[in-house]
């Protein structure tokens, strides 16, 4: 009998498995193994200091992001005083799973099926890998983070099943030193309707690897195709291809996590990514944190309001965050014409600074308000058209 069955074993998962592990509690892990997301696999200092990355788990230090326009206008733009890391999901994935399986989960390695309930226990059924069988966890409370177009929301959470994502794809190729237009210490971003007519492309180094991809709302886009459109504009056509991986990836987080009963959601299960730049692991890992503890606190209460714990401290420290960004795609990635402009605008030192510094942050910073207000007359000033595109 278990405290908490958690269900899905990627950052969000293995996080809140980790933590309740280290309360205390008996926690079973549930995955399905061999599943790579497909991701970029960026990481910020907040994530490394918050969840204690080892620096051997960075495979590439970036200094620089590069903005690309469809007209091919690029605009570099340095981090300062620090980097941006670089993980491979592969690997990552299953640091984090072997790191909660240390502090005391049990791992399990299977196909999540459906939730059963006799009295006061829960049951979660899941068809075991090895054996092809039917086999069951019986506990208290349940974790989905099963990743989007969750199979735990769409059968215990009211709205689950409505979440509006995109499809991604990527290619993780063998990556060269310094090719064409690929270097092993920036990060491209694509904002070209070619590529992807609702969001964008990108090339991430991955150190001996790189991460080629893009995503798209728009059926009928053909994600392969974009891809190799966007490996040759690179210059990386030729590299071998290591693995293609295509998934959802949510953009907006649900309104209600829980079932109020035993049922709590996290990471891409909650919608939980960050819109305008897909950004998912750091809000996975911190939702997984929050479900551990609505969780911890409806076991030690018995109050199943409890679990709304976990949406009220996520949106406490980051609605304001998704608001903004959701209203920059919102904004900027409906047209080329937007997109040239809003390329244009990173080229301003304020955008490019408070930018970086709520990346690597993870807040809104409030230090400087007037650049606060020169960024929101320049945004509006693009966006009526008042300045030209070529604007510097």
């Amino acid at each position: 009998m278990y405290d908490v069955v958690v269900v899905g074993g990627g950052p969000s998962g293995a996080t809140a498995a980790e933590d309740l592990a280290r309360s205390g509690h008996k926690v079973a892990l549930l995955d399905r193994a061999g599943r790579i997301k497909p991701c970029g696999g960026a990481i910020p200092p907040r994530l490394i200091a918050d969840f204690d990355i080892p620096d051997h788990m960075i495979v590439a230090k970036i200094k620089t992001a590069r903005m690309i326009s469809p007209t091919g206008r690029k605009v570099d733009i340095p981090i300062e005083n620090g980097f941006v890391g670089m993980v491979d999901r592969e690997d990552f994935d299953e640091f984090l799973r072997e790191r909660a399986a240390k502090a005391g989960a049990v791992r399990a390695t299977g196909t999540y099926k459906r939730i059963e309930r006799d009295g006061n226990v829960t049951k979660v059924i899941y068809r075991d890998k090895v054996s092809g069988n039917e086999r069951e966890l019986a506990c208290k409370l349940v974790i989905g983070a099963d990743g989007a177009r969750s199979n735990v929301a769409r059968d215990e959470v009211p709205g689950g099943d409505a979440i509006p994502y995109v499809i991604a794809y990527h290619e993780i190729i063998e990556a060269p030193g310094v090719v064409g237009d690929y270097h092993p210490d920036r990060c491209d971003v694509i904002y070209d309707g070619r590529i992807s007519p609702d969001f964008y492309g990108w090339v991430f180094p991955h150190g001996k690897s790189a991460s080629v991809g893009m995503g798209s709302m728009v059926r009928g886009v053909d994600l392969k195709q974009a891809t190799a459109a966007l490996r040759t504009s690179s210059g990386l056509a030729d590299c071998k291809t290591i693995r293609r991986e295509g998934a959802p990836i949510p953009l907006k987080p649900l309104d209600r996590w829980d079932n109020g009963r035993d049922v709590v959601l996290a990471g891409d299960a909650a919608g939980v990514v960050a819109p305008s730049s897909g950004e998912g692991i750091y809000y996975a890992m911190a939702g997984g944190r929050v479900a551990a503890t609505a969780a911890s606190a409806c076991l030690a209460s018995g109050r199943v309001k409890d679990l709304r714990l976990a949406r009220q401290l996520f949106m406490r420290e980051h609605k304001t965050v998704f608001r903004v960004l959701a209203s920059m795609q919102n904004a900027y990635y409906k047209s080329d014409e937007r997109r040239e402009r809003f390329v244009s605008l990173c080229h301003d030192i304020d955008v490019q600074r408070l930018t970086f510094e709520a990346y690597m942050n993870k807040k809104l910073v409030k230090a400087r308000p007037m650049a606060h207000l020169k960024i929101g007359l320049k945004n509006l000033a693009h966006l009526t058209r008042l300045v030209p595109r070529a604007y510097t």
